[in-house]
């Protein structure tokens, strides 16, 4: 029996994993985390009995606690709380779907104590990766991505040395401003934006998926991931989102992954790799599918994707400070602070204002990361 943590559980993608969950006899959720949605973790905890939850927001887990009095169910908050939850005894596998950078420190914890993870956010690679992933050598843990591009890509990889990769193709939707030029994206508002033509997902995503910034921390995450140089990673725009990624080998192969975009699957192998369950989601038809297309990104249009490269070419921290100043530029155009086309020029003020140092531990990492939401708030 296989016995998971879910951490950001009420979230889009620990929804999806507790569908899955459902299909699944030999997988026990034993302890599950939400920023402040109590009552979506209250359906939650009737319908999977976790032996622990972790309310983030304080006051809403003294609330939660008073409700549950008398439950077998502990209730903790805050970091102290995820921290526990990261290193329970009993939990062999983490889900981690944390928005953000706020996933690192629970993902590091839980390295350090053994778990394997199954890994949905993407920044604690992008702002991690070296520390991240000379943890999970030295302490032995499997990292399976949840990400469906990320997904596909180990899916192609299977059987294959990592020295006989030519390249790698990371596809994207394009969101929902494939096309448009910067005229159009200075009127973009925020509930343009969070329209997606493929995916359902949160805001913060949503808008990255719109910006390419997504596609660009992706890439960074790829490297990390699959201990590539970014030079071999190329993205594709692939409207119809059926072709996840691929791998293009050194004798001129390109292997590529399909299927439906539903998350539930990428999700499904990672809990049961290296087995495939037989699954009860959608299947695709390729007679249904219709004609597939690519084309190359449009960098001067969105350079959010090159800002991403660009970071992950000169190292150090600065993929650390790229990803918190991204983080408050998005909330800021949420908030209607700023508008669509400041969310690049913000990101790529503070990148130059850093003096780029690599890290050489997870506190540094935090302070580099302080340091630029800081710097991007003021920003006007």
């Amino acid at each position: 029996m296989k016995k998971i943590a879910i951490f950001g559980s009420t979230g889009s993608i620990g929804v999806q994993t507790l569908q899955v969950v459902k299909q699944l006899e030999d997988v026990e959720v034993v302890a599950l985390s939400t920023h402040k949605n109590i009552d979506r973790l209250k359906d939650q905890i009737a319908a999977f009995h976790p032996r622990l939850v972790v309310v983030k927001d304080k006051q809403k887990a003294k609330v939660l606690a008073q409700e549950l009095a008398g439950q077998p169910v502990e209730v903790l908050s805050g970091m102290k709380g995820l921290k526990a939850m990261a290193e329970m005894e009993e939990v062999d596998t983490v889900v981690m779907s944390l928005v953000g950078n706020v996933g690192i420190l629970p993902t590091y914890q839980a390295i350090a104590a053994g778990k394997n993870i199954a890994l949905a956010t993407k920044e604690v690679l992008v702002s991690g990766g070296s520390l991240i992933m000379q943890a999970v050598k030295e302490n032995g843990v499997q990292l399976t991505p949840i990400d469906s591009e990320h997904s596909a890509i180990f899916q192609c990889l299977q059987g294959a040395g990592p020295n006989r990769i030519q390249k790698i193709l990371l596809t994207a939707s394009g969101g929902p401003f494939r096309g448009k030029d910067r005229a159009f994206l200075q009127q973009v508002t925020p509930e343009m934006a969070l329209h997606h033509p493929n995916w359902s997902m949160g805001p913060k995503i949503t808008i990255d998926s719109s910006t390419l910034m997504n596609k660009g921390l992706e890439v960074m995450e790829a490297r990390w991931l699959f201990d590539v140089p970014v030079e071999k990673i190329e993205v594709l725009v692939h409207p119809q989102s059926i072709v996840h990624s691929a791998v293009e080998y050194t004798d001129g192969a390109v292997i590529a992954q399909m299927g439906v975009a539903d998350m539930r699957l990428p999700i499904a192998y990672a809990l049961t790799y290296p087995k495939r369950f037989f699954s009860p989601f959608p299947k695709l038809d390729l007679t249904k599918v219709g004609p597939l297309t690519f084309e190359k990104p449009d960098k001067k249009a969105f350079p959010c994707l090159q800002l991403a490269y660009d970071a992950m070419r000169e190292g150090g921290l600065l993929p650390t400070v790229l990803n918190g100043a991204n983080e408050v530029a998005v909330a800021r155009f949420l908030r209607k602070e700023i508008d669509y086309l400041s969310i690049p020029r913000i990101i790529a003020c503070v990148m130059d204002t850093y003096t780029n140092h690599a890290p050489s531990s997870i506190e540094e990492l935090m302070e580099a990361d302080r340091w630029s939401r800081e710097k991007a708030a003021q920003i006007s």
